[in-house]
């Protein structure tokens, strides 16, 4: 069997592995909780809503579980675009601005206009993450251009500094915008709901349209800006449909559940030490691995807190942090 189909099956293998450890996941969100409900009991909640069980599925194990998948499966895919387009391991979404930018808008929308409604807040916060990422665009061409990806990632570190800024300044002038900012920004999927989820999807399909559109891009981008221009790459364009697919995905994400760190970091190096470099395998991995971390960190936050369960976004922070000391230690942190 030649070299290059054993890789493919290879990592065609890993990618439906990776599948299976994401229906595995879904099964103990499911049934894992402050009660732990057997695989028959949760069958019988999702069949018959009428039933006492059915109020618990339905009502906090069914939505949380699909909101960990939808948002773990964005974050690993958009981090996968951000460090293959910045060509910096460290890179996360983030660094566009993109969670600042969301964060200063649900701001502004309760210190200014009072709402608290969670459609409402996941418009603004999708309009705020756009209208960075469009300005740390704006700068970073500016600047010396965009043939390299160093003006991107200070532009975007700069935005974000200021928007972060701005947003501590808003949040602690008034007390009814800290007490709102605070519920949304601890990155949770603990009482959320699949209100305006639908809006959030047709922004994320947008996202994985672009980010496959730059797959080729990404792929050519790794072997250097000089030697990827000489193949013929549009480097203008390929910045602004990997920027779109960054912008989309995380955008989404973090209107739904809050910013939430780590996935994107973490997940494209998981994914890097299982299927490589090549994009083409990389994104999906990627997004599979976020979407199976985000749940895992999620149903141990839930046991450890008991009544009072522990944030994801907080487990994740202290676990992802572990994990990703572990690659570097060992020496997985794949070169980009």
């Amino acid at each position: 069997m030649p070299r290059s189909v054993a890789t493919s099956s290879r990592r065609a293998l890993v990618l439906v592995v990776l599948g299976l450890g994401v229906l595995v996941m879904t099964v103990v969100s499911l049934m894992l909780g402050s009660n732990l409900l057997g695989v028959g009991t949760v069958l019988t909640g999702l069949f018959d809503p009428s039933q006492d069980v059915g109020s618990v599925v339905w009502g906090s194990r069914v939505p949380r579980t699909v909101l960990g998948l939808f948002v773990g499966f964005c974050l690993g895919i958009a981090g996968a675009v951000m460090q293959g387009q910045t060509r910096n391991p460290l890179a996360d979404p983030g660094i566009f601005g993109v969670s600042a930018g969301a964060s200063l808008a649900v701001v502004i929308g309760v210190y200014v206009l009072g709402t608290s409604s969670i459609t409402t807040t996941l418009w603004l916060a999708l309009a705020g993450a756009a209208v960075a990422s469009v300005v740390v665009f704006g700068v970073a061409a500016l600047g010396r251009g965009l043939s390299s990806p160093v003006p991107l990632a200070i532009a975007g570190t700069a935005v974000s500094a200021l928007l972060i800024a701005l947003t501590s300044y808003l949040v602690l002038s008034d007390e009814t915008t800290l007490a709102a900012y605070r519920i949304w920004v601890v990155g949770s999927l603990s009482g959320r709901t699949l209100d305006g989820v639908d809006a959030a999807l047709l922004f994320a399909v947008a996202g994985l349209v672009f980010a496959a559109a730059n797959i080729r891009s990404l792929n050519n981008l790794a072997l250097g800006t000089e030697l990827a221009h000489g193949l013929g790459e549009n480097l203008l364009r390929a910045r602004l449909v990997g920027l779109a697919a960054i912008t989309l995905l995380t955008a989404s994400a973090v209107a739904i559940t809050g910013p939430i760190g780590f996935i994107g970091l973490t997940a494209p190096h998981i994914g890097r030490s299982l299927v490589g470099g090549d994009h083409y395998w990389l994104l999906p991995a990627s997004g599979l691995i976020g979407a199976s971390l985000l749940l895992a960190c999620d149903v141990i936050g839930r046991l450890i807190g008991g009544n009072a369960e522990v944030s994801v976004g907080v487990v994740l922070t202290v676990l992802g942090g572990i994990v990703f000391i572990a690659i570097v230690r060992r020496g997985r942190i794949a070169a980009l």
